[in-house]
């Protein structure tokens, strides 16, 4: 599970930079930051409640 949590964030991260390279994505920059943000916050919320138990 973490792996992939591990496999969106790389991927977001790609959208990120590829809206930045093209100038006219900014729209991709924007996706890719709130999903990388999304996708890291579940990561951790997942992550502190295997820990938890």
């Amino acid at each position: 599970m973490l792996g992939l949590l591990a496999l969106l964030l790389v991927v977001w991260l790609v959208f990120v930079v590829v809206g930045v390279v093209v100038k006219g994505l900014a729209w991709l920059l924007f996706l890719g930051l709130v999903l990388f943000v999304v996708t890291g916050v579940v990561g951790w919320v997942k992550r502190s409640a295997l820990g938890r138990r």
